[in-house]
């Protein structure tokens, strides 16, 4: 008799939460690790996730407009010079080129880490007037950022993401363009991957080298961290007046435009697993679940019951659902070991008394819970059922948000709550950057944002207590 295989078992989160996660990325075959620190390879369950993923974002970019393009890999170090603070900020994290083939180059070239300066010099030579704008360019590719300390998904070397970029004749243009990405990012959160978001602008401090104004969406993970999962950026003039990028408008007056860029990438697929995901391993919200459904032969040797659950298959495929029958020689528990692991939202369980009862039995990955469904009824009743998942997922995940969400009105008491609960902390803040410092400093959370949604909490900062001008999140983050 063949040796049952095992499932591998996963660690608590409980006990150790960055092995679990660790665990959940390996043993649900999402990634594997390669021979080069921090550059991991996605496995094809993994890719598939991602592929759901961007085929949703790049409908709603072309729906509004952009197109997708295709850039070098590699920047000139004299091009990336020409914007100073951009530079700078990306500078510690450059990996460069110096020798091609044989012969040293008279240039360093940079592996790009992000594509601002080759977008600007490619504009530079095309815009002219102000038919040429607005231009909504998008770009799907990976990105090298040489990261000293690497996790899979949430810090690598290298990521897939997707960059847009956009350029346009007013600053009114150019900000309505900024904050509507952001939206576009919220919705793919909150309504595909059942993500709940936090809206707001990043302090100075935190802002992406180069832009005016860069603003965010924050999620929460189990563990009470904050995960930045989507950011847009408003540059306004500043490289287009490094790069000479100049047009003519409509009162016949040479003028700079103005900018976007907005970008999420791979490292959402960590959000999810960090929002979603148990002891039993990775929980996939169904709008991007590579299998949305699998359906499983109980006491397959039996006659018939291979060829009605393989009917039962073909009818769930044929009402548009991702599904998959596993008809190997696994024993039943393996099997549902297996999809638990990787997260599959729905398992469709059918056996002699089943098809006897003309009946199978879905069960929910996010909850457990076993529904009965006749036969004949599961084209209508499955969709029904995923999005109930869908649902659930994101009600457990708001609640989690909202629980751990605090109000503190001094350093000491955000403190105090951070060390004790984890989690959001909401203050006043008068908006020096010695605040946001001391508040890293003594109580060991970043600035995530400061909320679209604003609260009047107090009258005065909670670092300085001088008088407050705006609300603001705190936490620990990735």
């Amino acid at each position: 008799m063949a040796k049952e295989k095992k499932v591998e078992q996963i660690t608590d989160m409980e006990v150790d939460f960055a092995q679990w996660f660790t665990d959940v990325c390996t043993k649900a075959e999402l990634v594997d690790y390669s021979g080069i620190k921090g550059c991991f390879i996605m496995r094809p369950y993994g890719y598939a996730i991602w592929e759901n993923i961007q085929k949703i974002l790049d409908g709603m970019f072309k729906r509004d407009g952009h197109e997708n393009v295709s850039m070098p890999m590699l920047i000139p170090e004299s091009l990336l010079q020409k914007e100073k603070d951009h530079v700078e900020g990306f500078a510690p994290e450059c990996a460069w080129v110096t020798v091609g083939g044989s012969e040293e180059l008279p240039e360093r070239l940079c592996i790009r880490p992000t594509s601002e300066t080759l977008f600007c010099d490619h504009w530079s030579h095309i815009v002219h007037s102000w038919r040429d704008l607005p231009m909504l360019y998008n770009q799907w590719c990976s990105v090298l950022r040489w990261e000293k300390t690497t996790r899979p998904f949430l810090r690598g070397r290298e990521f897939l993401w997707q960059e847009g970029h956009t350029l346009h004749a007013t600053e009114e243009e150019a900000r309505a363009e900024t904050l509507h990405q952001l939206e576009v990012y919220a919705d793919v959160c909150e309504n595909y991957l059942a993500m709940p978001v936090i809206r707001g602008n990043k302090t100075d401090k935190e802002k992406f080298a180069g832009a005016e104004n860069t603003y965010t969406i924050e999620c929460m993970m189990h563990d009470k961290k904050a995960l930045q999962s989507g950011t847009s950026h408003f540059f306004g003039d500043g490289f287009a007046r490094q790069f000479g990028i100049t047009f003519t408008d409509k009162d016949n007056q040479q003028k700079y435009p103005m900018q976007t860029s907005w970008g999420m990438s791979t490292r959402i697929i960590g959000g999810i697993i960090m929002t979603h995901g148990d002891n039993n391993g990775l929980v996939l919200p169904p709008r991007i679940a590579p299998i949305q459904v699998v359906v499983v032969p109980v006491a397959q040797h039996k006659p018939g019951v291979t060829e009605k659950a393989q009917a039962l298959f073909e009818a769930i495929q044929a009402a548009g659902i991702r599904a998959k029958i596993d008809l190997s020689d696994n024993s039943m528990g393996w099997k549902c070991a297996q999809y638990e692991m990787k997260g599959v939202p729905l398992r469709v369980e059918l056996g002699p008394k089943d098809i006897e009862n003309g009946v199978c039995m879905a069960v929910r990955r996010d909850n457990g819970e076993k529904i009965s469904v006749k036969l004949e009824e599961i084209a209508q009743r499955l969709p029904e059922l995923l999005d109930a998942v869908q649902q659930g997922l994101y009600e457990k995940a708001k609640r989690n948000l909202d629980e751990h969400t605090y109000v503190a009105h001094s350093l000491e008491e955000a403190k105090e709550l951070q060390e004790k609960n984890g989690g959001f902390i909401k203050t006043m803040w008068c908006g020096d950057l010695q605040c946001e410092l001391d508040m890293k400093e003594k109580a060991g959370m970043s600035s995530r944002c400061i909320p679209f949604k604003q609260e009047h909490l107090d009258d005065v900062c909670a670092c300085c207590g001088k008088p407050a001008k705006t609300m603001i999140y705190w936490g620990v983050a990735y």
